[in-house]
């Protein structure tokens, strides 16, 4: 996982100071690009310990096109606690615009709108089995008329699938990126992703590309982040998974053998 020591390091050395919504006060740049070849080995930081478990809890919570902590999260992590309201319910978030994103329909007979829903994900993967030279294999959790619903607008907007060879490739782009805290999740949450669709679509999952776009440090995880550019990286493990479609996947189906890591380092987060 060089790719993302080298991000850490590069927005440490031209990042400048910048204010953000937290007022905690940020190193930041706009617009930084990573890649990873998931044939190399799973992606997912050595140089600390990642909670893969959480990882899979999240994803497979998003694939359900689920909004609220109490469906199946917050016993397993805490990672949406901070955001959700007293009843867990965050919003039309990313797991509802991936899989229930509102439409419209006119009723010719009654001359009126009836409410309709688009599942972006079965979309994405009927159209990567049918038309796989397809442009258009996209899911988008941007949804501007939802924005203010939701209790954080998506980080992670935007992904794109992409054919090629037997292979499938994924670029996601990522309009804020926490770089100690949240990067490292999503590298591993959306080359899970990536490995679920390829699985299911019996290709072979290639590259994960991440572009970032305001991409910053908080100015109190500075020196957790230049402890951990003191580590080395080690092996990539490898990832198994149950031969099923994507939306039957659970838990049990996704193992990680021979994941090496160094100790977890413990960051603030901002809220």
């Amino acid at each position: 996982m060089k790719q993302y020591l080298d991000l850490v390091r590069h927005v440490l050395e031209n990042g400048e100071k910048k204010e953000d919504r937290t007022k905690t006060g940020t190193l930041s740049v706009f617009g930084y690009q990573s890649k990873y070849d998931l044939r190399a080995g799973f992606p997912i930081i050595t140089t600390k310990k990642i909670l893969f478990s959480a990882v899979v809890r999240e994803l497979l919570w998003f694939l359900k096109g689920s909004t609220n902590i109490n469906d199946g999260l917050k016993e397993y992590t805490p990672i949406w606690n901070a955001w959700a309201d007293g009843e867990g319910e965050l919003g039309p978030i990313y797991g509802y615009q991936w899989r229930k994103w509102e439409k419209f329909i006119w009723d010719e007979k009654d001359k009126i709108f009836r409410r309709s829903y688009i599942d972006q994900i079965s979309q994405a993967i009927d159209l990567i089995k049918k038309n796989p030279d397809s442009r258009r294999i996209i899911v988008s959790a941007w949804n501007v008329a939802d924005i203010e619903k939701m209790a954080l607008p998506p980080c992670h907007a935007f992904f794109q699938f992409y054919v090629i060879n037997g292979r499938l490739d994924c670029q996601l782009y990522q309009r804020s990126a926490d770089i100690a805290l949240g990067v490292p999740f999503n590298i591993s949450s959306y080359a899970l992703l990536l490995s679920l669709v390829a699985n299911d679509c019996d290709l072979t999952p290639g590259y994960f590309v991440h572009t970032l776009g305001d991409a910053h440090i908080y100015l109190n995880q500075i020196d957790g982040l230049k402890e951990q550019l003191t580590r080395v990286p080690k092996a990539l493990p490898t990832l198994k998974l149950a031969k099923k479609p994507v939306l039957e996947i659970n838990f049990e189906d996704v193992q990680l053998i021979d994941y090496q890591h160094d100790p977890f380092i413990k960051f603030p987060i901002a809220v």
